[in-house]
């Protein structure tokens, strides 16, 4: 601790760290020229980093050095309950090595507060048109899950800094964001900024309310977990000026889907966007929360807005205490981090993008960044026109229309956009097509409220759209099965059958196995689309149906004014209501109650919670990286769906012949995602998915073959994926994967990198690599390597029969050699780029992973 810059914080009782003192010390005038970020990072360096390394790690912000790691220390660990609970089934598999080395396992605890919130079990099997669904759809989730939660319920007790929200009470994101983040810390009478780190991509959501927040893969949360740092060098931080304003009738979903693509264009993979400008000042927290939580979608690691008037009216609305608004607006003023001490911020790159140029928009299919105006929908997907024939669906047909996803249910306007167009389509007599399996899971107890409040909701209720959720749904790929008689038509017919959400992803295969593809809309249109019943349909001319006089309804007619949605969410979004769902979540109930033993009990037979294998065999230690055969030739932006799908397991999947062979009803099959605490289900999702091309395996023709399939070598047998990797695991073959740009997109999945892992994949080598998967290979204990320019798969002509080597020693962004044994006899030797980007990143791949690393450090630690 740096003592010195230790202060009274002016108005309080509390001290802050002077931060612009530190940075002034060392170059007068430049605090002034520092991005946000900049000023948040360095602010925790002052109050955490050692004094003797605390003006070299300051230079690498004032100077914009990136030559040196410095550490970032976030104040919390924020966790949904797949890789919440993955985490902490590692943390207890830690345990139990940690015991069996004769160490004290209850000394293995998170060190920085972690909140898990249970919001990714639930399945809409009961839809918004059926009575009762929302008690139907949390009965079968506890009885699916009963394993999970016993386990989650025993964490309660046995970790020391774990706080749990039960399932049913909203989506991480918007919990974190409505309540959980206080935007300024206090803990031993000093204030300073909330930051944090969550186990989802779409951690960023909260970084419109000014807060640092971090999407990371399990393995990296576990690290955070357990006390230590996020090793970082300076990113690269980019500003983008926001100018003019939406258009009259353009949602908060069309602005952030158009500048989606704007972004993902711009190349802004990995960095820290600073958003600013007018147009940035006068959008709501619910608009600025949209374009923060897509940040993974263009590809950047955070979305950041500034503290301003907007904020603290933001944490007025949500029920925050006026003493901490107070604290925001006083700590945010003095140490700079107010909008208006940001004005001589420098960037090294600045973008400018205009609100006024958005239209009406959606995004798909297959990627969330793909901008179709709803002009071109209906041209997209299988040509022809179609034509609709007594009891039959059309091609084209909507077989899923869901509001869902903290995305677009944390902005009132959005929600209330939704009910409006709900209640005029339900004057002008229009109603939801018998085929579309319609829902609304908000993000939000709060949302139901101010629904009910507007006397919206019984509108969306006539029209399908009930509350069947407070969770992460349909956008999570727990959509639920359909109706038998819909699919079977789906399947007789190979109906084009698409999807509709109010999402931020519609990965291929991701949202039903049905839904051939998917597309982002706003609520209000996805409303609108459950009407239409078909994207073979132009949205803003064609008829959407006809009043009770026979005259023609378009879109236009029901499409509400922006002046009614303001005046409604103005009267109808109040701070009590939030009050009234948070204070009883969060009441800390009980007393100091403690589990029985600080050891879980493993169920032999539970097919969701088994003790993890990662201290046993080659798993503990470095690979070789030697005599590795391809498991996989795969093509651009592989997603980490294609490398561990999280939707509904189906029979003839080799995860659905194992439940079966353990005795689970085919009804309880549940989803991939919740079965991730279960290593011998979750390994047999590993590229499970039937949308993925694996080049390897190609038609008579040359063609490439779609589905999970392998072709073993040197037999040249193809087969599933998984019997390939239990050949190849039998015979204790080192594997390894080649792939092209953008690999690992998607989700911060953890078991897309542990799958391979324990597979035998000992390197992936690909054009590029997304950032949280390519952190979490490490943290599995695999090498990432990257072609250099100009070098690729097809450039080198590799199709799978060859045998692979790595030479040279691990080092930070070092060139090392992959040496290709062709099936002919040639040797060639190829440069690429070793992606261990940091020595701490060496140093986890070098112990065999974040896991075995810290059971070694344990076990050192506790002999010294």
């Amino acid at each position: 601790m740096n003592s010195e810059y230790r202060k009274r914080l002016p108005g309080t009782d509390l001290d802050y760290f002077d931060t612009r003192a530190a940075v002034e010390a060392i170059q007068p005038g430049a605090y002034a020229k520092l991005p946000y970020t900049s000023r948040i990072l360095a602010e925790q360096l002052v109050r955490r980093c050692e004094p003797a390394a605390l003006t070299d790690s300051l230079k690498q912000l004032i100077e914009r050095k990136r030559d040196l790691d410095f550490p970032w220390y976030p104040a919390r660990v924020v966790c949904h309950d797949i890789l919440g609970q993955t985490a902490l089934v590692d943390l207890a598999g830690l345990r139990d090595a940690i015991a069996e080395k004769g160490g004290d396992p209850s000394q293995v605890n998170p060190v920085v507060p972690t909140q898990l919130i249970v919001d990714h079990s639930l399945a809409v099997e009961h839809p918004g048109f059926e009575e009762g669904a929302f008690e139907k759809n949390r009965a079968v989730e506890e009885r699916r899950n009963e394993d999970r939660f016993h386990f989650i319920n025993w964490t309660k007790t046995a970790f020391d800094n774990v706080d749990v929200i039960p399932p049913g009470n909203g989506i991480m994101h918007q919990i974190n964001l409505e309540k959980m983040s206080p935007v300024v810390q206090v803990k031993d009478g000093v204030a300073f900024p909330d930051t944090c780190v969550g186990t989802d991509s779409h951690t960023p959501m909260v970084d419109a309310l000014g807060v640092i927040s971090v999407g990371v893969g399990g393995l990296e949360a576990e690290n955070v977990m357990l006390g230590n740092p996020s090793m970082m060098r300076l990113p690269d931080i980019v500003g983008v000026e926001l100018t003019g304003k939406l258009q009259p009738g353009i949602t908060g979903t069309d602005m952030v889907l158009a500048i989606t693509e704007f972004l993902r264009r711009e190349r802004v993979v990995g960095a820290y966007l600073e958003f600013y400008g007018e147009g940035a000042d006068s959008l709501s927290v619910g608009d600025r929360a949209t374009i923060a939580n897509m940040t993974p979608e263009y590809g950047a690691t955070a979305g950041m807005f500034f503290i301003d008037g907007q904020t603290i009216d933001y944490l007025k609305l949500t029920g925050r205490d006026d003493e901490q608004v107070a604290l925001v607006e006083a700590f945010a003023r003095e140490t700079g981090l107010w909008a208006d001490d940001l004005k001589d911020a420098e960037y090294e790159r600045v973008l400018t993008f205009d609100l006024s140029s958005v239209g009406r928009n959606l995004a798909g299919p297959s990627n969330p960044h793909a901008l179709l105006p709803v002009s071109e929908l209906r041209n997209r997907g299988v040509a022809g026109e179609w034509q609709e024939k007594e009891g039959e669906m059309p091609d084209g047909a909507v077989i899923i229309a869901a509001i869902t996803s903290c995305t677009n249910t944390s902005n009132p306007r959005n929600m209330i956009a939704a009910g409006l167009i709900a209640r005029n389509a339900n004057r002008l007599g229009l109603f939801r097509k018998p085929w579309v399996k319609s829902s609304l899971a908000p993000g939000s107890k709060t949302v139901k409220m101010y629904l009910e409040a507007a006397n919206l909701l019984p509108e969306l209720q006539t029209l399908g759209f009930d509350v069947v959720a407070f969770a992460c749904t349909t956008c999570n790929g727990m959509s639920g099965a359909l109706d038998p008689k819909i699919q079977q038509e789906v399947i007789d017919r190979d109906l084009y059958a698409t999807a509709v959400l109010s999402g931020n992803r519609n990965f291929d295969g991701r949202i039903h196995p049905y839904a051939k593809q998917a597309f982002l809309a706003s609520p209000p249109l996805v409303v609108a689309y459950a009407i239409a019943g078909t994207i073979r349909f132009d949205i803003e001319k064609d008829v959407l149906g006809h009043d009770p006089d026979g005259r023609p309804v378009y879109l236009k007619d029901i499409w509400p004014d922006d002046g009614e949605i303001d005046a409604i969410v103005k009267a109808s979004v109040k701070p009590d209501q939030f009050r009234a769902t948070y204070i009883p979540m969060f009441e800390k109930k009980g007393g100091d109650e403690r589990a029985a033993s600080p050891l879980y009990d493993w169920r032999p037979q539970s097919t969701y919670i088994r003790r993890p294998p990662y201290w046993e065999g080659t798993m503990a230690e470095a690979r070789a990286l030697k005599g590795m055969r391809p498991l996989a030739v795969l093509p651009d932006n592989i997603t980490t769906d294609h490398l561990s799908p999280s939707n509904a397991i189906l029979l003839d999947s080799a995860a659905g012949a194992y439940l079966h062979k353990m005795g689970l009803p085919e009804e309880d099959f549940n989803s991939y995602a919740t079965h991730r605490g279960d290593h011998l289900t979750a390994q047999r999702a590993t590229l499970a998915n039937p949308k993925l091309f694996n080049e390897m395996v190609r038609d008579e023709n040359g063609e490439v073959i779609q589905g999970s399939l392998a072709r073993v070598e040197p037999d040249g047998e193809v087969m599933r994926m998984w019997e390939a990797i239990e050949t190849y695991m039998q015979r204790k073959q080192p594997l390894i994967i080649i792939a092209g740009a953008d690999y690992g997109q998607g989700s911060s999945r953890d078991w897309a990198a542990k799958g391979v892992a324990l597979a035998g994949v000992e390197a992936i080598v690909a054009e590029g690599f997304e950032r949280i998967h390519r952190t979490n290979l490490i943290g599995m204990g695999v090498m990432p390597l990257q072609f250099q320019d100009g070098t690729t798969r097809k450039t080198l002509g590799l199709d799978g029969t060859e045998v692979y080597d790595v030479e040279g020693e691990p080092a930070p962004r070092a060139t090392l050699t992959l040496v290709v044994h062709r099936a002919n006899g040639e040797v060639e030797r190829i440069p690429v780029i070793c992606r261990l980007d940091t020595a701490e990143e060496v140093s986890v791949y070098s112990a065999g992973g974040i896991l075995q690393k810290f059971a070694k450090e344990f076990m050192a630690d506790s002999a010294a």
